[in-house]
């Protein structure tokens, strides 16, 4: 039985090492810009964050584990990065409606704001790097990116990685 090694050819190789390259400078200017958004909200949230924040505003309240769940990533590591949310008053903790010794995370009035601020942002900021497309690559880019993550995230899934800061440095 052939490898998948095997099954390929040299073209599907370079257009796969291509698509890596591409995906290697697509993650390293995503981290250096933070795709933040344009004018001065540019940058003004890490990726931490805006991830935090965007699923507490789509899944609603939730607690650190069931939040660490939904986004595949270790609890510590969401309390971890809870807390400065939870300092500056875009996230509050809260009794659970059902079990009040138990605390829930959801988004305040102000993170609900703040979120919109970047999300609009960050969508301006995809309407001028898109500026020139047609309506249809936006939309067929959209939908290849959305399968590639969650191709990526069946994968993780898996076979996870080491939390977060167990990693070592990126070069």
């Amino acid at each position: 039985m052939p490898t998948t090694q095997d099954m390929t050819t040299a073209g599907d190789a370079g257009l796969l090492d291509t698509l890596q390259h591409e995906v290697a400078l697509f993650a390293r200017r995503a981290e250096q810009t933070r795709l933040g958004g344009v004018g001065k909200l540019r940058n003004s949230m890490d990726r931490a964050a805006y991830l935090l924040l965007n699923r507490l505003d789509k899944e609603g309240a939730m607690g650190v584990k069931a939040l660490a769940a939904s986004m595949g990533i270790d609890s510590s590591t969401v309390t971890r990065q809870v807390a400065p949310l939870v300092e500056s008053g875009l996230v509050k903790r809260t009794s659970h409606p059902e079990d009040g010794r138990a605390v829930v995370l959801q988004l305040s009035p102000r993170g609900i704001a703040r979120l919109a601020e970047v999300r609009a942002s960050r969508r301006e900021l995809m309407e001028q790097l898109t500026e020139d497309w047609e309506p249809e690559d936006r939309s067929r880019f959209c939908t290849l990116l959305t399968r590639f993550n969650l191709a990526l995230a069946a994968r993780m899934a898996a076979s996870p990685l080491p939390a977060d800061d167990t990693l070592p440095p990126a070069n």
